[in-house]
C-alpha cells in the first residue's frame, strides 16, 4: 500500500531508474504504480514518454539521474555498461542497486569500486510482464543497511529476499536458477520436437509434458540433499546403472525421427561415465564429474 504524510503526499522513498528497456520500464512502471517519485534515464532517447506521461521526471544526463534521489537503481545490458555509464558520475551518499544481470565476480569488483557499504546487486526471477505481481521475487545480496533503507522500495517489483553481505551472492543464485531453468528448457524443446517430427501435435501434447515435468520437480529436494550429504546412494529410486543403459533409446528415438540429439546427448555421456564405476547411485553422482581441476 502506498504511503501517504498527513498532508497527502507520497512519504514512499524517491528512486532514480537508469536503463529503460523492457525490465527497466517495468521497473519504473512499477514504482509509479506504488507512488515511489521516479526519475529515469536512458542513454537512447523515446523509451521514457509513456513513463514521463505516467508521472516519471526525465533526467537529460546519467549526472543528473544520480544526483536527483538517493537510490540509484541500475538495469543495464552488461555490467560493463553498469561501469561504462557510472564512470566519472559523483555516487557520494548515494545508494547503488545493480540489477543488471552478471556474474558473481562482477558483482564484487563493482562493490569494491562503488563502496560496499552502499551497493546491492540484484538478481531478478521473473520477466518484465510479471514484475510487481504475485509470482516475481528479486534475489538481493551486498550492504545489509543499504538493503533496509531500499527495501520499501525494491517490495515493490515482487518478494525481495535478502542473501547476505557476499555482494556475489545473488548473481550466483540467479546464474543457478536461471541453469535450472535453461536446462529444463532445453529438455522441453527436444520432447516438443521429438513429438511434432512424429506428426503429434506439441500443443496437444504440452498438458502430458507440464505434468511429468511438475512431478519430477518433486525430486529436487533429494536431489538437494544427497549432494550436501555427498551420498549419492542414499534414497535412490531409479539408479543410475538403468537409467544410463536405458539411454540410448532416448538418443536413437530422436535420430530415427529426425531429431538432431545434441541437447540430451552430454548428459548421457556423462551418466555412462559415472555408471561404469558407480551403478547403484542415483544421477546426482555425475556431478563428480562437473567439478573443474586447475
Amino acid at each position: 500500500m502506498v504511503g501517504r504524510t498527513v498532508a497527502g503526499m507520497t512519504n514512499n522513498p524517491p528512486v532514480t531508474v537508469l536503463g529503460l528497456g523492457a525490465m527497466g520500464r517495468a521497473l519504473a512502471r512499477t514504482l509509479l504504480a506504488a507512488g515511489h517519485p521516479t526519475t529515469v534515464w536512458n542513454r537512447t532517447p523515446g523509451k521514457d514518454d509513456e513513463l514521463v506521461a505516467a508521472g516519471a521526471v526525465r533526467a537529460a544526463t546519467v549526472a543528473d539521474a544520480v544526483a536527483a534521489h538517493r537510490i540509484v537503481l541500475a538495469c543495464l545490458l552488461t555490467n560493463d555498461t553498469v561501469d561504462e555509464v557510472l564512470t566519472g558520475v559523483p555516487l557520494d551518499g548515494r545508494i547503488l542497486v545493480n540489477l543488471t544481470n552478471g556474474t558473481p565476480a562482477q558483482a564484487r569488483a563493482l562493490a569494491t569500486a562503488y563502496g560496499p557499504d552502499r551497493y546491492l546487486d540484484g538478481g531478478i526471477m521473473a520477466v518484465p510482464p510479471t514484475i510487481g505481481g504475485p509470482h516475481a521475487f528479486v534475489l538481493y545480496s551486498g550492504s545489509a543497511p543499504a538493503y533496509d533503507e531500499a527495501r520499501p522500495a525494491l517490495e515493490t517489483f515482487g518478494e525481495a529476499r535478502y542473501l547476505g553481505a557476499d555482494p556475489g551472492l545473488a548473481a550466483l543464485h540467479d546464474i543457478a536458477l536461471l541453469s535450472g531453468m535453461y536446462g529444463m528448457v532445453g529438455g522441453v524443446l527436444h520432447a516438443l520436437a521429438l513429438v511434432r517430427a512424429a506428426g503429434v501435435s506439441a500443443t496437444g501434447f504440452a498438458p502430458l509434458l507440464t505434468r511429468w515435468l511438475t512431478a519430477m520437480a518433486g525430486g529436487v529436494g533429494r536431489y538437494a540433499a544427497q549432494l550436501d550429504a555427498g551420498e549419492y546412494g542414499r534414497d535412490v529410486v531409479s539408479n543410475l546403472g538403468m537409467q544410463a543403459a536405458a539411454w540410448d533409446n532416448l538418443t536413437d528415438t530422436a535420430r530415427a525421427e529426425g531429431v538432431d540429439p545434441r541437447l540430451l546427448a552430454p548428459l548421457g555421456d556423462l551418466m555412462r561415465r559415472r555408471a561404469a564405476d558407480h551403478p547403484d547411485e542415483d544421477l546426482t553422482g555425475i556431478v563428480e564429474l562437473l567439478k573443474e581441476t586447475a
